[in-house]
C-alpha cells in the first residue's frame, strides 16, 4: 500500500508499506524532487545493464530524506512549514517513508532500527531548525 501525506495540496511524505507489491518499476516522486523514490520488481534473470552516472550539476534547496524501518515501531509526526502539528502515522518493520516537505519528528514506540538516506554534503546545524514536539495528548494517528 502507498500513502501520500498531503497538506494544502503539497506532498509532505510518501509511505511505502512493507506489503506493497507491483510489477515492473514505479516511481512515487515527481521528477523535480531532489530525492527520487521508486519500487522495482524484476523476474529472475532480468538484467539491469551496467552503467555509470554522469556528473550533472543539481541545485538542491531543501533536504529530503528516506527512512527504512529495519525493525521496531515508529510514530512519525507531521508539521507544516510554520511548525504547526498536523497529524501522525505509525511505521512498522519494512515500511519506507520519504519526507519531502514540511516538518517532521519521531517517537519510538518500540526499540527500533532505522536506516536514513538523504542528500549531502551534510550542512550541520545550518541544515535544520529544531522545535518542541506535539504533546502526547494531542497526537492524531491516521
Amino acid at each position: 500500500m502507498i500513502e501520500n501525506v498531503m497538506h494544502n495540496e503539497k506532498l509532505l511524505s510518501v509511505i511505502i508499506r512493507s506489503n506493497y507489491e507491483s510489477k515492473g518499476i514505479e516511481f512515487f516522486t515527481p521528477d523535480d524532487f531532489s530525492q527520487q523514490l521508486a519500487y522495482m520488481r524484476r523476474e529472475k534473470d532480468y538484467v539491469i545493464p551496467p552503467h555509470v552516472h554522469n556528473s550533472v550539476q543539481r541545485d538542491v534547496h531543501l533536504t529530503q530524506e528516506v527512512l527504512v524501518i529495519k525493525s521496531g515501531k515508529v510514530r512519525v509526526d507531521y508539521y507544516d512549514d510554520d511548525r504547526n502539528y498536523l497529524e501522525s502515522r505509525v511505521l512498522l518493520q519494512g515500511d519506507i517513508v520519504l519526507l519531502a516537505y514540511g516538518g517532521h519528528g519521531f517517537e519510538m514506540i518500540e526499540d527500533s532500527e532505522i536506516i536514513e538516506v538523504k542528500q549531502g554534503p551534510y550542512a550541520g546545524e545550518m541544515d535544520k531548525v529544531r522545535f518542541e514536539p506535539v504533546a502526547k495528548n494531542q497526537v492524531v494517528i491516521k
